[in-house]
């Protein structure tokens, strides 16, 4: 029988709850037991993805597309697990399966009330028996984190839920942890808050077995500091990067570096800033000049987006290390059009969508009047230029579909196999994974003009026709979504590395080549067109990659 453990918290929100869930999670995984995650998010949207990063935080995007609360990456990253679009209710999800079963007659013309509450239970107990990782087995444990703070009224129909569910499951099968502020005072913990919240959990028929207080505490770490500056967006909500910041962590931490980010406002570096608000410019542009490394991340939106460009130049012009994201990537293209190739007016129909030198273009199969779950979305494989499957890829012969290495029999036949350090970070493999979420990419009409002058695109999709990997430069996909603690992104990593030195980086590379291993299930490592059917993306009929043209929306 499945033991279910839920996280509630009380006082305020954004306590922890996610790292509690996980912690307890992973202690329970190195007792010998398999482990599953649910987040409770009890807003009306369907999922997270049309949400703003400022007001709810990162979209964090799982193998099969589903865009989720960012607490599911905490799960994925410390249980090693990999979760599914399910593993997140949120109320939008039960309310629209309850309506449409109500639709179809499926109630036999009952009054709805008690259907809501047991659709939740129907959910959590389905999703709890799903396998989370190669062995294929059920878990022996599931971690329900219920979103927000009890008391809230959103979040009503899944607090009576949960005090039903216990009574399904059977007590000895259920256990509540309950998270609460304990504040200081003056120097003296208060309780009371705490007391208040678990008198109302009482109150609503659920018993805390364990209340986890949340407390400040300060860890001083005595390493080598590696100061990266994060030109981006949304700086001001420190969440909208989450996975960013993990990856980081994660890859400073294998080089035995305390991390420091410095947080740039993209727009702050603009010329206009200097002029109102002069203060503003240059603290920003001070930290791009003393970075150790240079990262710009994904984003939506033309806001912003000039001051990446002028950050990007920096970097390329003064040899600092970079590290562009999805929109950082596309920045780093346009930067290169504008200022080697002399197109001044490069530019990417995101933003100008008449624009005579289109390099970014919008994608043609994908929807444009549809935004939620229309993007490109979920693990696809990307091709390492130059290896053996790429040439067989190109010549209509490859079946490999598999993240091991080739064979001592396998030559490569383009020089990119021989000299990329990215796919050294990879270990050496004809082909990797990772997840995208993204509209727009390069012009496959200006590859040929963009490599002849030096940028290498040394990973593209099985047909030749995305840009995905540029050579120590960016990527297309969001790598930072499947980091580990102790298997970090392998672009997150080569980019710490080499903030902290040409040394530091030969030794990752070394050990990259011969160590790395995917977090991927073995199941997920398979081609564009397989997993394209089992992810949420929204193709537009008549759409085709061939030329590229204006998509036919339904």
């Amino acid at each position: 029988m499945t033991k279910y453990i839920l996280i509630s918290g009380g006082v305020v929100s954004g306590i922890g709850k996610g790292i509690i869930a996980s912690s307890t999670g992973l202690l329970l995984k190195t007792a010998g037991l398999k482990v599953t995650a649910i987040k409770i998010d009890p807003y009306m949207n369907i999922d997270a993805g049309t949400m703003r990063p400022t007001e709810h935080g990162e979209v964090f995007v799982l193998n099969d597309g589903g865009e989720v609360d960012l607490d599911l990456g905490n799960y994925e990253r410390y249980l090693d697990v990999t979760l599914s679009r399910d593993n997140n209710v949120t109320t939008g999800k039960i309310y629209r399966e309850v309506i449409e079963k109500e639709r179809r007659g499926e109630y036999l013309g009952k009054t709805i009330v008690p259907h809501v509450t047991n659709a939740i239970q129907d959910w959590i107990e389905r999703v709890s028996k799903i396998p989370v990782d190669d062995s294929g087995e059920e878990p022996d444990v599931c971690i329900i984190e219920l979103g927000g703070t009890v008391g809230d009224i959103e979040s009503a129909p899944f607090i009576e839920a949960m005090r039903q569910f216990q009574f399904r499951v059977g007590y000895e099968n259920f256990a509540l942890i309950h998270v609460s502020l304990v504040p200081d005072m003056h120097g003296e913990q208060k309780t009371k808050p705490t007391q208040t919240t678990v008198h109302a959990l009482r109150g609503l028929g659920l018993l805390p077995d364990l209340v986890r207080p949340a407390l400040r505490h300060a860890h001083d770490r005595y390493f080598d500091e590696v100061k990266i500056v994060i030109v981006g967006k949304y700086t001001e909500f420190k969440d909208s990067y989450m996975s960013v910041i993990k990856a980081l962590e994660h890859s400073a931490f294998r080089v035995h570096r305390r991390l420091v980010i410095q947080w740039v406002e993209s727009s702050n570096l603009e010329a206009p800033t200097l002029g109102s608000d002069p203060a503003k410019y240059h603290d920003a542009w001070r930290a791009v000049v003393g970075a150790s490394g240079i990262l710009v991340p994904g984003g939506f939106g033309q806001r912003g987006t000039e001051g990446m460009i002028l950050a990007i130049k920096w970097s390329r012009e003064q040899k600092v290390p970079f590290l562009g994201i999805c929109l950082g990537f596309q920045m780093a293209v346009l930067e290169w059009a504008r200022n080697v190739l002399d197109v001044q007016d490069a530019q990417s129909t995101e933003f100008v969508p008449d624009t005579p030198s289109p390099f970014i273009i919008f994608m043609p199969e994908i929807s444009r009047t549809h935004m939620g779950g229309t993007m490109r979305l979920g693990l696809r494989p990307t091709i390492f230029q130059g290896t053996t499957t790429a040439s067989a890829l190109v010549n209509g012969t490859s079946n490999s579909c598999t993240g091991v290495k080739p064979s001592t029999t396998d030559t490569p036949v383009e020089s990119p196999a021989k000299w990329s350090k990215a796919r050294q970070l990879y270990g050496n493999v004809d082909r990797m994974w990772e997840r995208h979420r993204h509209r727009y990419e390069v012009n496959p009409e200006q590859v040929a003009r963009l490599e002849a002058s030096g940028l290498t695109f040394v990973g593209k999709d099985e047909k030749g026709e995305r840009m995905q990997i540029l050579e120590l430069k960016g990527l297309q996909p969001h790598p930072e979504l499947c980091s580990r603690p102790l298997n970090p992104s392998p672009p997150f990593l080569g980019f710490i590395a080499a903030a902290c030195g040409s040394s530091v980086l030969a030794e990752q590379l070394e050990e990259q080549s011969q160590n790395y291993r995917p977090p991927h299930p073995e199941s997920s490592m398979v081609s564009e067109e397989t997993l394209r059917l089992r992810t949420m993306e929204h193709p537009v009929r008549g759409g085709s990659m061939s030329g590229w043209g204006t998509p036919i929306a339904d």
